[in-house]
């Protein structure tokens, strides 16, 4: 890594370890296939870390520090691995370690699902957006299946218009793809009978938890409490408080590096400051 001073937000020698055979097992594939022109110059770490500078405090590209490489090009490797699928393949690989030092199987058998509706920044495309009429929240829907550890299995970013059925059956049919040990699986309210139904030609149990009416107020309700806890994971990093990005794609790539982030700090049993060590 070049002589610099460390921001927070900058990758660990150990947190690079995990993520480093992946990033280099694609650039030489790329070599070897004779895709992207000239020899790659930057630091594949360097790169990384202007990425997760980005993901953690929501600056635009354009305002990366100069110490960090160009913007232009860091946004550049942003999309090619948002293309090839590489933050996917770090969030699946990292996930499976995390859950392995937890004690474990590296396959969950149980997730949970939830939505969260945020709003857009003006550069968002109006056809990738839609009104959430019952938060009443123009912009976008992040749907998300976590396990019961709350780590991240599968998104799908959509307009906030899209039904909870339609955006439950997409993150089913992708965890079940990615994960096929999955069986079970909570929902809340939100998600109708069509999920269920759906859930079941896929081999999954789709059970809604809903609260206590006896309770009034704010209440820990149970099995939903751990997606929930995830949500609020992914809006430590400030690119994610509103969604900033032009591609829905590109949206849910910044959730899963949110939660690589996490994951590697879970791993190498280290955290980054927050509001609450000031």
């Amino acid at each position: 890594m070049a002589e610099r001073p460390a921001y927070p937000s900058d990758l660990s020698d150990a947190r690079w370890a995990l993520i480093a055979p992946r990033l280099a097992a694609w650039r030489q594939a790329r070599t070897d296939a004779g895709v992207g022109g000239r020899t790659a110059t930057h630091d594949l770490r360097e790169i990384f870390n202007a990425i997760l500078y980005v993901n953690r405090t929501g600056i635009a590209w354009r305002y990366l520090p100069h110490d960090l490489p160009p913007w232009q090009t860091v946004y550049g490797y942003f999309t090619a691995w948002t293309t090839d699928g590489i933050f996917t393949q770090l969030n699946y690989q990292l996930t499976g370690l995390a859950r392995t030092k937890a004690g474990r199987a590296a396959q969950p058998s149980a997730a949970v699902i939830d939505t969260q509706s945020v709003k857009t920044s003006t550069n968002a495309p109006i056809a990738t957006q839609g009104i959430d009429a019952g938060k009443k929240i123009v912009g976008r829907k992040r749907g998300i299946v976590t396990d019961t550890l709350g780590l991240l299995l599968a998104v799908v970013v959509t307009a906030a218009s899209a039904s909870d059925n339609t955006v439950g059956n997409g993150l089913l049919e992708q965890a079940k793809a990615t994960y096929p040990t999955l069986a079970k699986t909570w929902v809340d309210a939100g998600f109708k009978n069509k999920v269920i139904e759906h859930g079941a030609t896929l081999g999954i149990d789709v059970e809604v938890v809903t609260k206590d009416p006896q309770v009034r107020g704010f209440s820990v309700v149970k099995r939903r409490w751990v997606v929930e806890r995830s949500l609020g994971w992914i809006m430590l990093h400030r690119r994610l408080a509103r969604d900033y990005e032009a591609l829905p794609d590109n949206s849910a790539s910044m959730i899963r590096i949110a939660m690589i982030d996490n994951l590697t700090k879970r791993i190498t049993n280290e955290t980054t400051p927050t509001w609450r060590d000031i």
